[in-house]
């Protein structure tokens, strides 16, 4: 099979702190490079156009939609899928180029290495946190409701696994962990409304909360990343009671 040229899409909203470093590190991959904007107000477009991408604008309307509709925009069927936040290292960008020159099945997974408060996380399951990024569109597409989008592809298909690792930039500071965890915890909540499980006990309360520290922190070895893997620990099970405590709020007030 001839190499086969490759999109790149990202979605954005105000991430001129991140985008340049994200669209530098494909440049040696991509035959095209396409970022979905929804309305930034900052100078995400700017750098976007500076440094050679086409930008679209689309209003958001929920990570699914946001993703199906970046991915057909791409001018190639094979698409590699970024978010702004993310960076390829150079033995990542070395796999993918092998992969365009010998394309085998419909996708590839790639490792996550996240970055957290100027830490690496290596433990508490955030590496390697694989995700299936590089596909081809025609053989599936972006699905989820409101949280955890994923790509599914159509049944029985092949998937490849890339080596190396998209270094992934996530929180610059707890404030911002907390600030992103009460958005997030709002939508998980509005998901399990929208999925008609709405009763919520002392179990999902107290419990759940516990278990997700203990298993991170103590379990999947979060305590090995010092700080970083104690701060997460706590917040994710901090953000496990919000979500409940919200869906327990909303389900008393349609009572």
């Amino acid at each position: 099979m001839p190499t086969v040229p490759l999109s790149v899409v990202i979605i954005t909203f105000n991430e001129e702190a991140n985008i340049a470093r994200c669209l530098e590190a494909v440049r040696s991959i991509a035959d095209d490079v396409v970022v979905v904007d929804s309305f930034s107000t900052d100078r995400t477009v700017a750098i976007c156009e500076e440094l050679g991408a086409r930008v679209v604008q689309h209003a958001f309307e929920g990570y699914v939609q946001q993703k199906n509709f970046a991915t057909a925009q791409a001018h190639y069927d094979h698409v590699l899928q970024l978010d702004a936040d993310e960076v390829l290292t150079e033995e990542l960008r070395q796999s993918i180029l092998a992969a365009k020159n010998n394309w085998q099945g419909a996708g590839y997974t790639l490792a996550r290495l996240t970055n957290y408060c100027g830490s690496w996380v290596r433990h508490g399951g955030w590496y390697p946190d694989r995700k299936l990024r590089l596909y081809d569109r025609r053989r599936g597409q972006w699905e989820g409701l409101l949280l955890h989008e994923r790509y599914e592809m159509q049944p029985g298909q092949v998937i490849g696994a890339l080596q190396g690792d998209a270094l992934h930039y996530s929180y610059y500071s707890i404030a911002q962990h907390v600030s992103q965890l009460n958005r997030f915890t709002s939508i998980a909540a509005d998901e399990l409304w929208l999925r008609n499980k709405r009763r919520v006990t002392w179990f999902h309360l107290l419990l759940k909360p516990w278990w997700k520290f203990v298993h991170g922190y103590f379990l999947r070895l979060g305590f090995l990343d010092g700080f970083a893997g104690l701060s997460i620990a706590l917040i994710s099970a901090v953000g496990v009671f919000l979500k409940f405590a919200k869906l327990k709020t909303r389900s008393a007030a349609a009572e």
